[in-house]
């Protein structure tokens, strides 16, 4: 029986976990227009954009280490 528990033993199998990334809220991310206001769902802060800037075509406002939602 010891042999049996020996060889057991000497044969492990190491089972990998699935991680999926699965996002707390949707957010649809649109591009910004002047006088859009963006809202922090964390602490509450909201911001209305007085200028674009056109660097890019869509950015995020973060806030609270999230980005803030559309208001």
């Amino acid at each position: 029986m010891a042999e049996k528990k020996a060889a057991a033993k000497g044969k492990t199998t190491v089972k990998k976990a699935s991680v999926k990334s699965t996002p707390t809220r949707k957010t649809v991310t649109k591009k910004m227009a002047k006088g859009q206001s963006y809202s922090c769902d964390v602490c509450g802060l909201v911001v209305t954009v007085d200028e674009v800037c056109g660097c890019v075509d869509v950015c995020d406002i973060v806030c609270c280490g999230e980005p803030m939602r559309a208001a």
